[in-house]
C-alpha cells in the first residue's frame, strides 16, 4: 500500500498498472523531446509516490546506439483524467 507523500516499492499487480507500457511511454516521450533514439529493453525496478495522482519511478534498461544503459524515469499519472506525463528521464 502506498503512503501519501512517501515513496514506496511497487509490489504485485499494483492495480493493473503496466510498467512496461509506462517505460515505453517514457522512452517515446524522451526520444520525441530530445530527438534521441533510445530503445526500451526491460523494467528493472518500480516505486510509487502518491501525490495528486501517482508519481511512478521506473528504473529501466534501454539501448542507446547498441549500448545497454540504465535510466530512471519519473512519470506522473492521474487515471481519472486520462493524464500521464514524463517528468524526467535520466541516466543512472
Amino acid at each position: 500500500m502506498a503512503v501519501v507523500g512517501g515513496i514506496s516499492e511497487c509490489k504485485g499487480n499494483n492495480n493493473g498498472v503496466d510498467f512496461d507500457d509506462l517505460a515505453k511511454f517514457s522512452i517515446a516521450e524522451h526520444n520525441k523531446k530530445e530527438n534521441a533514439a533510445l530503445e526500451f529493453v526491460k523494467v528493472i525496478e518500480t516505486k510509487e509516490q502518491v501525490v495528486q495522482g501517482t508519481m511512478y519511478y521506473i528504473k529501466l534498461e534501454a539501448n542507446d546506439g547498441g549500448e545497454k544503459k540504465t535510466y530512471q524515469a519519473k512519470v506522473w499519472v492521474k487515471p481519472w483524467e486520462n493524464f500521464k506525463e514524463l517528468q524526467e528521464l535520466k541516466l543512472v
